[in-house]
């Protein structure tokens, strides 16, 4: 089946169940945010996710920042903005589900989390809305999952001698 054909199929289905919805509009959709499985970097130790992210409804692709965590910081998830090359918050390892965030104020976000006083980070507050959203969306906070010895790219030490 083509991209045309499945976007008519899915266009009638639509319009079947009562919806409005050109191909146009069934291409772009999908969900707004979703994340990536955990990654280990290949040189330092840490591990990493991508936030994939829609600023918009409509928007066509994705935008995507990274979740990191630090095994040295296990408290925390750290999130990455790529394209501004800074760090702008964190979040509890485990939400409980409950939606907790620490956002960092623009003068304090950095680079580097070494730059970043402890102090900086506000007490747990609302998540924020998507980065680059303008209704306001929130951003949904990263499952519960932690990377472990399983994760790619993880070395293992091996056991201690008998």
């Amino acid at each position: 089946m083509t991209l045309k054909s499945t976007s008519l199929a899915l266009a009638l289905l639509a319009s079947t169940i009562g919806l409005s919805v050109t191909p146009h509009e069934a291409q772009a959709s999908g969900p707004r945010q979703y994340y990536s499985s955990w990654q280990r970097h290949p040189t330092q130790n840490f591990h990493f996710r991508k936030h994939f992210h829609k600023p918009t409804p409509n928007f066509n692709g994705y935008r995507h920042h990274y979740v990191v965590y630090y095994p040295q910081r296990p408290q925390h998830l750290y999130f990455y903005n790529p394209y501004k090359k800074q760090f702008w918050g964190r979040c509890p390892v485990s939400s409980n589900g409950k939606g907790e965030y620490s956002l960092l104020a623009e003068k304090d976000r950095q680079g580097s989390l070494k730059d970043i006083p402890e102090s900086a980070f506000p007490a747990l507050a609302a998540v924020p809305p998507v980065p680059g959203s303008s209704d306001n969306l929130p951003l949904d906070l990263p499952p519960d999952d932690l990377p472990d010895a399983n994760t790619p790219g993880l070395t293992v030490p091996a056991p201690p001698a008998d």
